[in-house]
């Protein structure tokens, strides 16, 4: 999810400089439900890569025949592939497509199969993952896109979310979230710290709203943060991933580990506090004005003051 929010950027800048053309993204999953709400895209194709990874072998082949039949049938007249990962590299070609526009990514991508007069950059790995998709477009004469895209929720799931709110007689203002989970232990600070950071919070001088989000993987710590969090924070372990995009276009602050979530608070308008371990890179922050990285050290050696003083310098309008 992460990779698709730090490459709408890119599909923005395609999108302006084809502005009539009918575009087509193909697209995981769960990256899906926050690039519909950039409407940079007319059409999409969903592909669950796990699943043809990790599934039954021979419906994946037959899911794999099939998803060739579909791209040939539309007929495409210009693929992009912004990833350019070896088997995204055949489906282009296999497309029919007369133009195909591929990154250069050393030992990745298959660039026999690209089809334009100019190539692009060969991938430097030392810049950000956003200037590396822009740079894909750098044969369309695209240069100096914006880098940062912010995206409005849909009033909607802004609506469900305050009456979520109210219906647990919680503010629907002064909020601030916490994300707990993270897709590997090595990258989560632990329950326990958060839980502190989240006591700290009650005790300022204008305590705010404090709302826990778990995600699918994180479902099993809803005890553990009833039991340990202040009694007034409300837990969101529900949402689907257009309200909790329009959750964290509420909130002042969100804390989180580095995840994907971090990536939906920043194009949703959220100060971000990102708990980072200070071995993981750099070169997928996102690249909003509004956060504070806090990264002095391993991630288990981080201090509760640490975030509690970047999350307050949000609070205090110390950060704008």
């Amino acid at each position: 999810m992460g990779d698709v929010i730090l490459a709408l950027p890119a599909l923005e800048a395609i999108r302006q400089r084809f502005p009539a053309a009918h575009i087509t993204a193909l697209l995981g999953k769960s990256s899906a439900l926050v690039a519909r709400l950039a409407d940079v895209f007319d059409d999409e194709i969903i592909v669950d890569r796990v699943e043809l990874r990790d599934g039954n072998k021979l419906r994946s082949i037959g899911k794999i025949r099939r998803l060739v039949k579909e791209i040939r049938r539309r007929k495409f007249d210009f693929i992009i592939d912004l990833h350019s990962l070896s088997e995204t590299n055949l489906l282009g070609f296999l497309s029919g497509a007369r133009a195909r526009l591929y990154a250069n990514r050393e030992n990745r991508s298959l660039d026999f199969f690209a089809k334009f007069p100019a190539k692009p950059p060969a991938e430097d790995k030392s810049k950000h993952i956003t200037d590396r998709y822009l740079e894909v477009l750098l044969p369309l004469n695209i240069e100096n896109a914006p880098r940062f895209v912010q995206i409005a929720a849909r009033r909607a799931d802004v609506e469900f979310v305050k009456n979520l709110l109210r219906d647990q007689m919680a503010e629907t203002e002064n909020l601030v979230g916490i994300f707990p989970g993270a897709g590997h232990p090595s990258r989560r600070w632990s329950l326990e710290n958060f839980a502190e950071l989240a006591r700290l919070l009650t005790q300022t001088e204008n305590p705010p709203q404090l709302i826990v989000f778990l995600g699918p993987e994180e479902t099993d710590l809803r005890g553990e943060v009833e039991r340990i969090f202040p009694p007034a924070t409300v837990i969101f372990d529900r949402l689907s991933i257009p309200e909790l995009f329009a959750a964290a276009s509420l909130l002042r602050v969100l804390v989180s580990n580095d995840t994907g979530v971090v990536h939906i608070g920043a194009i949703a308008g959220a100060g971000l506090v990102l708990v980072m371990d200070e071995r993981a890179p750099l070169t997928y922050l996102p690249l909003t004005e509004k956060i504070r990285v806090v990264r002095s050290g391993t991630i288990d050696k981080i201090s509760v003051g640490e975030v509690f003083s970047a999350t307050k310098s949000f609070l205090t309008n110390e950060i704008v």
